[in-house]
């Protein structure tokens, strides 16, 4: 396995295995690996030639008070990570590297990206496109893999890899959850004992309606309620936002009639959890 800081040995190293007509699949992460990440290298591995995983904290899609400064980092705990996954080329630059100077230009993502966490958290969608195009042009993948946890990242990311012409496949990756539902995140370290035991109240509010839209209801007002519900029963639980809305422009919907995204951002403690699920299909009553 290739460890790069740099741009330009990344792109020499791309090229000759682009010279020698092998695939490519790439994974962006901030690091901090998890067993959500490994699954994405796994499909990955099996879907081209070579995997490369990106490792790198983006400062742009931070917003001032949130967690750039204490945003968990490993790296020699991730190059063992991804070398056990078989991963071919880790390239983790440093800030420099990425942002030598101000950005002039950034990507934005509109009417994707006004709610859910684009409306908690300012230019952190802006941050997001800006760093993925340019890890795109950098590592220029056939197949791109990204995870539903982060599914408004997702959506977005989709749309502007068909928008601006990129030729990659975005291949999106079920959420992976602990034994116990709590989905995977870098930022489960954060949470106390109590406060991990508390954070299953995101998976439980979303199995609740999830439980009721399979039952038959379609009133988006009755699951909203049913979720804010059940996640008031936990002290330690304090909802940022809990939204149902449409799979593709991610617009509230009031009648569950069309593939929707049913989301959640709760803070446990001073941590900020997300959790969804997506209804691909819908039944009549």
């Amino acid at each position: 396995m290739l460890v790069s800081t740099t741009i330009k040995e990344s792109r020499r190293i791309i090229e000759a295995w682009r010279s020698e007509g092998l695939t490519i699949g790439f994974v962006p992460t901030m690091g901090y690996l998890h067993d959500g990440h490994k699954s994405l290298i796994e499909r990955a591995r099996l879907e081209n030639d070579k995997v490369v995983v990106s490792i790198f904290v983006n400062p742009i899609q931070f917003g001032p008070n949130e967690d750039l400064t204490t945003y968990p980092r490993d790296l020699e705990r991730d190059r063992q990570i991804c070398e056990a996954a078989g991963v071919d080329l880790i390239f983790a630059p440093s800030v420099t590297e990425m942002y030598p100077e101000k950005n002039l230009v950034y990507i934005d993502a509109l009417i994707l990206g006004d709610r859910l966490c684009g409306a908690k958290r300012e230019g952190h969608f802006r941050g997001v496109c800006t760093v993925v195009a340019k890890l795109f042009n950098i590592i220029t993948p056939e197949r791109a893999y990204f995870g539903e946890k982060d599914a408004q990242q997702l959506a977005i990311i989709e749309q502007m890899t068909k928008d601006l012409n990129f030729d990659v496949q975005i291949v999106p990756c079920p959420i992976v959850r602990e034994p116990d539902g709590l989905a995977m995140s870098s930022r489960n370290t954060y949470l106390s004992t109590g406060e991990r035991q508390a954070a299953l109240i995101l998976s439980k509010a979303l199995s609740v309606a999830k439980n009721l839209i399979n039952a038959g209801e379609r009133n988006a007002k009755v699951i909203y309620q049913k979720i804010e519900e059940v996640i008031k029963t936990e002290a330690l639980a304090r909802i940022d936002y809990i939204e149902i809305v449409d799979a593709k422009l991610l617009q509230p919907v009031t009648i569950i009639d069309q593939p929707v995204l049913v989301a959640i951002a709760v803070f446990i403690g001073k941590t900020r959890l997300i959790d969804n699920f997506f209804l691909r299909e819908v039944s009549s009553r």
